[in-house]
């Protein structure tokens, strides 16, 4: 359990992750992954939550342990007395199902799990079709990326691949590839996305590769009116994905 939580070369091998708490359990159930096994905590339930509630499949194992226990084996406070161990659905680009007209992000080499969690957050909240993460630098299953992402890390389809093959894919379905950059761009909301879209972000370190400036169709900003010269990168591709929405909706002034 704690070499899942701390290491992502265990969390490789075993195709295992530890995750923590009772919404995220929910999502994690509704979404059909398999846990095999749950260590709860009586005390530390919510009040009027039980073990015996949660929709478990048959052959789940089970672990009463104590508030001592519970609190070594926990990643954090307040988790709500479960964690699972579950195994990890690891899609291909091939599995994706995109919609007519599809909304996709693609976020390279991003270095902070708690960015992408709270990237597949808002993917989620704007219905995104899926979010394809290239060159990682971390894994999808790192607990703080299932935790800043509040379970959505199960509810929108996400693959890890190569740059080239993203872009290779982004090409055949037709989707027009959109990069997050300040150089020889325009604005975001000049920017027709009501086509399919693919909303590409870097790293806020080191930005988007040249493989992506020069594979892009359109490069958009958002405009920066204070000091600073960039956002958090899920704030970013918080407002890239709203205005899809807000297009897409009828609100659309290019």
């Amino acid at each position: 359990m704690l070499s899942l939580r701390h290491k992502s070369s265990e969390r490789g091998s075993s195709g295992l992750f530890a995750l923590e708490g009772w919404r995220e359990l929910g999502h994690c159930l509704s979404a059909g992954l398999t846990v095999e096994a749950l260590f709860f905590c009586p005390e530390a339930l919510p009040e009027g939550h039980s073990v015996d509630s949660l929709p478990l499949p048959q052959g789940v194992r089970l672990f009463q342990v104590s508030p001592a226990v519970y609190e070594r084996i926990a990643y954090r406070g307040g988790t709500e007395g479960v964690v699972a161990l579950v195994r990890q659905v690891r899609l291909s680009l091939s599995d994706l199902r995109l919609r007519p007209s599809p909304l996709v992000v693609v976020l390279e080499r991003v270095e902070k799990p708690g960015n992408l969690g709270a990237v597949l957050r808002s993917a989620d909240a704007s219905g995104a079709d899926a979010v394809i993460v290239c060159d990682p630098l971390g894994d999808l299953y790192n607990p703080n990326v299932v935790r800043s992402s509040l379970g959505s890390v199960f509810t929108v389809p996400c693959v890890v691949c190569r740059s080239q093959e993203c872009i290779a894919f982004l090409r055949e379905r037709g989707l027009a590839i959109l990069t997050a950059q300040l150089q020889d761009s325009q604005l975001y909301y000049g920017t027709d996305m009501r086509r399919p879209v693919a909303i590409v972000l870097g790293s806020e370190a080191g930005g988007l590769s040249p493989l992506w400036r020069e594979a892009a169709d359109a490069h958009v900003r958002i405009p920066m009116l204070g000091s600073l010269d960039s956002l958090n990168v899920s704030v970013s591709a918080a407002i890239l994905l709203y205005e899809a929405v807000r297009q897409r909706r009828g609100g659309v002034s290019l």
